[in-house]
């Protein structure tokens, strides 16, 4: 089942470039974890978390460096290649959020919370977006908070999203327009949504 649109499942050369592309960023001192100290504050010390289409492991490896359990899963096995690389303290795995079930990678622990940062949604087939949050909030435990972020002209709405936040067992919490939290409004091109899991 092709569930995914990422350009490097068939074009190897973009995965490397977009490897190459935050390692020289990061080089050059680029400020790569917004996203990351947002789930920081959230989370609890110590916390396990999970970094659903974690690409090239930025954000869940600085999770890591700052004491939480990570685990961060990709489509693109070239990007996790890079992740155990480039940030050895966490777990890096293979999978598809929209058929993910990580008991079968032996990861089936809850998660106290689950990062699904920049356009991550935009690369799920359309058909298969509320499946993927529905799969990624599975796996974090009750009262625990699922962060999506999406930029609003690639196709994966805040109404997408509240649309498949109730059968996933998740209420949204809070809304913002960007990862430093300025407030949310109707003319803002990115959302940052936190979700809570009820059930």
């Amino acid at each position: 089942m092709d569930t995914s649109s990422w350009p490097g499942l068939h074009d190897p050369e973009h995965s490397r470039w977009y490897i190459e592309r935050f390692r020289m960023m990061a080089a050059e001192g680029a400020d790569l974890q917004g996203e990351s100290r947002l789930v920081d504050v959230l989370a609890p010390r110590g916390a396990r978390l999970l970094d659903a289409g974690c690409g090239p492991g930025r954000h869940g490896g600085h999770l890591a460096r700052l004491g939480h359990r990570v685990v961060g899963v990709d489509i693109d096995p070239a990007l996790i290649a890079a992740a155990r690389e480039d940030h050895p303290g966490a777990t890096w795995l293979v999978g598809d959020l929209a058929t993910l079930d990580l008991a079968e990678q032996g990861a089936a622990e809850p998660f106290d919370g689950a990062l699904v940062a920049g356009n991550v949604v935009d690369f799920i087939g359309e058909e298969h977006r509320a499946e993927a949050v529905r799969r990624v909030a599975g796996h974090v435990r009750a009262d625990g908070f699922v962060v999506v972020g999406c930029r609003l002209d690639r196709g994966f709405t805040p109404a997408d999203l509240d649309a498949a936040a109730p059968s996933a067992g998740l209420r949204l919490e809070h809304r913002f327009a960007t990862w430093d939290l300025r407030p949310w409004h109707d003319d803002a091109d990115f959302a940052v949504s936190v979700l809570r899991r009820t059930a």
